[in-house]
């Protein structure tokens, strides 16, 4: 049962955007501009580090739609996103996506842990400063997106349907168009 008064049946934080449509339009901007907007990183390769951080940080709704979102946007190589869920070290990713997982890790946590070495590292994997950027912008923001979701109790449905519904969705519409 959410903490605040939301529509029933809008799951995650589709709720309080619904709501609160002044929040919504800023949210959703973010959304679009980090995991849609010009980067070095593919869409789904942001999709991942967001359903990571959110897997990180036990925020059920969050995983299953950008995790959804992810394994849409790979298309038949989508089973990736569940191999670097259960096992990060052991997925097969290239050098540089497992780079910005372990520094979008340590910005989950903290970002003050994020050193020198971890950024060396991850340009030495081929990752220019744009990739360096949104990974720690993505794992900050998922880190917020996360906690306003939890922190609401918002409702998460467990129908992985409706996750692929979800994920189709915000992968060919974007976060423009997310609120109804």
């Amino acid at each position: 049962m959410p903490h605040i008064d939301l529509p029933e049946g809008a799951p995650g934080i589709v709720g309080p955007l619904i709501v609160y449509p002044e929040t919504e339009k800023h949210l959703n901007g973010l959304a679009q501009a980090m995991l849609r907007g010009p980067s070095s990183l593919s869409p789904a390769e942001r999709e991942m580090i967001g359903a990571y951080v959110s897997s990180c940080n036990e925020c059920y709704f969050c995983t299953q739609a950008h995790a959804a979102a992810a394994r849409e946007l790979y298309g038949s190589a989508g089973g990736v996103v569940d191999l670097v869920l259960t096992d990060r070290q052991a997925a097969p990713i290239d050098e540089k996506m497992r780079a910005l997982l372990a520094i979008a890790e340590k910005v989950r946590q903290d970002g003050h842990l994020v050193t020198s070495a971890d950024v060396e590292r991850a340009r030495a994997a081929g990752a220019d400063d744009k990739a360096i950027h949104d990974t720690v912008l993505i794992s900050a923001a998922f880190c917020m997106f996360n906690r306003y979701v939890d922190g609401l109790a918002t409702w998460a449905p467990h129908d992985p349907e409706i996750y692929k519904m979800i994920g189709a969705k915000l992968a060919h519409d974007g976060y423009t168009s997310y609120v109804p």
